[in-house]
């Protein structure tokens, strides 16, 4: 298949999933450049870029004023020296100037380094030292961090001019572009660093075909078409901004739709949503579980395509939107590493808990990791014999790192799944989050989808905690939702409902009130959890303050 057809084969098999998942084969050009050969044929007068401010401000892109935009910057950054192959951090927020460098960058064959605006001077120096950066386009409020960044590279200011920084504003050009020469599909276009939730960042790297045409199955799983308004709440700088908020919608025609907020507001949000006539909306657990403490009938009009990613969503959180607006939230699983490789796909029974089936080019296996052996319950691993176009290509100048996770003819997630009779996929947690207790297994993410049915909690993690008896007994972390009080009677009301939804092996035994320690991309850091039990617990007859144990509070 060539990309056109790809694309075409997957819209036209929108919601049938046995066909697209039996016939779809990836396109495999030698040559490929997103940019050139495929944004820049989109219909230009067609809308493709929507940005809402908080004030109300609003602007729009066409396709056709992002293709000429994009060549005036490929062209004023190769006259500042950017050429193929250059490696170019780029650091700014949900503005048109990102997605015109993205464009930019790609068709001059530059490779991209995206960086969260949260990024501090510590991590900068580590993206420009490891990333060996020879560009940087960053927002001027955020030049002063590199001040104390070495490196001689291009500085480019997006907003106030900056002393020692070309400016952005300055730039000018002809809006048409003659490529250098072609780009192999081979060719390196992202560099990823991981949030890293137990280790320093990863850098992953990611190709002209493995992100671009890779989303292809992003694309599938949402269920976008040509006309779509998508919106997707995530930052710039992490990996599924790249999924849903570039190549996904681009693939299918879809307009791109941004509300910039500096603090969430679900009654704004949904004003903004019903105003713009956003027909497909995607959001992490964290924008779910704040959304459903709020009165959703406010969304006159709900979007007729809901997804959630980043982390499983819980049950509860899906059946409550079913219920306001009619539409079941299909969740979908993927990694930096990665497009969507497991999904719930439009048009196909869900199954509660369950994340779906394996996207059309995906071949996933379960596999035990003491045995190596496929089965119906092991981690989560990729196929090698039928590579799937968006895998990476490995951790830059890690050769160690990249075989550990290549190895044994898979590519491995570092997470547990279960698969049913009808091959749909239930998340059991990270490989290193699932911990055993009384010699059973325990799968945080199970026990943290009964918490978050309980009314007083808004978000939960599990972790082991020490214990003589047991070796470990499940204990929770609980934030409390808005109105409920970190109290002796709160934290016997939430023990005895998870003590009525849970197995008594899976009882929890010990819980605090605590905000979560997250990565920078909001992901929780389960291993600092664990880390603070293993210190607190290490006498086992020490107390805990501000802990309360189901024993006690049973009396």
């Amino acid at each position: 298949m060539t990309f056109q057809s790809a694309r075409d084969f997957l819209l036209a098999h929108r919601d049938d999933y046995d066909t697209a998942y039996r016939e779809f084969r990836w396109p495999e050009p030698a040559e490929f450049n997103w940019a050139l050969d495929w944004f820049d044929t989109l219909p230009a007068g067609r809308t493709g870029l929507w940005i809402v401010e908080q004030d109300g401000a609003e602007r729009k892109w066409t396709f056709g004023e992002l293709r000429e935009r994009s060549n005036v910057v490929a062209n004023w950054l190769r006259s500042l020296g950017v050429r193929r192959g250059d490696r170019l951090i780029l650091m700014l927020g949900n503005q048109g100037e990102l997605w015109e460098t993205i464009l930019a960058a790609m068709k001059l064959g530059a490779v991209i380094i995206p960086a969260s605006t949260l990024l501090g001077p510590e991590d900068l120096r580590d993206r420009v030292d490891r990333g060996a950066v020879k560009h940087v386009v960053a927002r001027s409020a955020d030049a002063p961090k590199f001040e104390s960044v070495p490196g001689d590279y291009t500085r480019i200011a997006v907003g106030d001019p900056v002393e020692g920084w070309h400016s952005y504003g300055s730039a000018s050009g002809s809006a048409e572009f003659d490529p250098d020469g072609p780009t192999a599909a081979s060719d390196t276009l992202l560099l990823y660093f991981t949030s890293g939730t137990t280790a320093k960042p990863k850098l992953v790297r990611h190709t002209h075909a493995s992100y671009p045409i890779g989303h292809l199955s992003t694309m599938y799983w949402i269920g976008l078409e040509p006309g779509d308004v998508h919106l997707n709440i995530s930052s710039p700088g992490w990996a599924k901004h790249a999924w849903s908020n570039v190549f996904a919608p681009w693939n299918a025609g879809a307009c791109v739709f941004i509300h910039n907020y500096t603090r969430f507001d679900a009654a704004a949000l949904m004003s903004q949503m019903d105003r713009c006539g956003v027909t497909s909306f995607c959001a992490p657990p964290t924008v779910w579980r704040m959304l459903i403490q709020a009165d959703l009938s406010q969304l006159s009009t709900p979007p007729s395509k809901v997804v959630g990613a980043g982390e499983p969503l819980n049950p509860e959180v899906i059946e409550q939107v079913r219920k306001a607006w009619g539409v079941t939230i299909r969740d979908g699983f993927g990694q930096t590493e990665t497009s969507v490789q497991v999904a719930n796909t439009p048009g196909q029974p869900v199954k509660p808990g369950s994340m779906g089936r394996p996207l059309p080019g995906f071949t996933v296996a379960l596999v035990d990791p003491a045995t190596g052996e496929e089965g119906d319950e092991g981690e989560i691993c990729l196929s090698l014999a039928d590579r799937p176009v968006g895998l990476m290509t490995g951790y830059a100048d890690d050769e160690e790192r990249t075989a550990e996770v290549m190895r044994d003819g898979y590519y491995h997630t570092g997470d547990v799944g279960a698969r049913d009779a009808d091959g749909y996929i239930t998340y059991v947690g990270r490989a290193d989050d699932v911990f055993k207790a009384s010699d059973y297994r325990i799968s945080p993410f199970e026990l943290e989808s009964v918490l978050i049915e309980h009314p007083a909690v808004a978000e939960a993690a599990v972790v082991p905690s020490p214990d003589p008896v047991r070796l470990a007994v499940p204990k929770a972390y609980v934030v409390l939702a808005a109105g409920y009080s970190p109290s002796a009677e709160t934290a016997r009301d939430i023990l005895a409902f998870a003590r009525e939804h849970l197995a008594p092996y899976k009882r929890i035994r010990r819980l605090e009130f605590a905000e979560l320690p997250k990565t920078i991309s909001g992901k929780i850091r389960r291993v600092e959890l664990r880390g603070r039990e293993n210190e607190v617990h290490g006498d086992p007859s020490a107390q805990v303050p501000g802990e309360y144990t189901d024993e006690d509070l049973r009396g």
